[in-house]
């Protein structure tokens, strides 16, 4: 075999071996998602968002940053007319620091959070919007 097909096997291989790591790490190398959906009830139908069974059906401009890897996340809607649900009550703000981040989300809002969603989420009422926070558990539901 001549240099020039070798380097093209070679070529041809690390190509292989590149599109093998990039399948292996979809969400990017932090093991990021983020998801947008136009209310409760279309995002919890959606197979590639994780939304928590509290979000009322009619919040709107539902979004969220799931860790992939893990069940840590960050949500913010706009509520409808349901409010929250009564599984929501009084609480205690987390006491663990939120990894992710986005622009829509206040730094250390995970801390001014008043109420507790299903035990693990950490919610807060602001400026018209609600906030919640879900810190990494060993228990992967929604």
């Amino acid at each position: 075999m001549n240099e020039m097909g070798k380097t093209a096997i070679w070529f041809a291989a690390i190509a292989a071996a590149l599109a093998t790591v990039t399948a292996c790490a979809p969400d990017g190398p932090e093991h990021v998602k983020n998801v947008s959906s136009g209310t409760g009830a279309i995002g919890k139908a959606d197979a590639d968002a994780r939304l928590p069974s509290w979000l009322p059906d009619d919040a709107t401009a539902v979004t969220e940053v799931i860790r992939t890897t893990g069940s840590e996340r960050i949500l913010r809607y706009t509520p409808g007319d349901s409010g929250l649900p009564a599984t929501c009550v009084k609480g205690p703000a987390s006491a663990i620091r939120a990894t992710l981040s986005a622009d829509w989300w206040p730094a250390g809002q995970e801390h001014r959070t008043d109420r507790v969603c299903d035990a693990d989420w950490h919610v807060i009422a602001d400026e018209g919007l609600i906030y919640a926070y879900r810190p990494e558990t060993l228990d992967q539901r929604r």
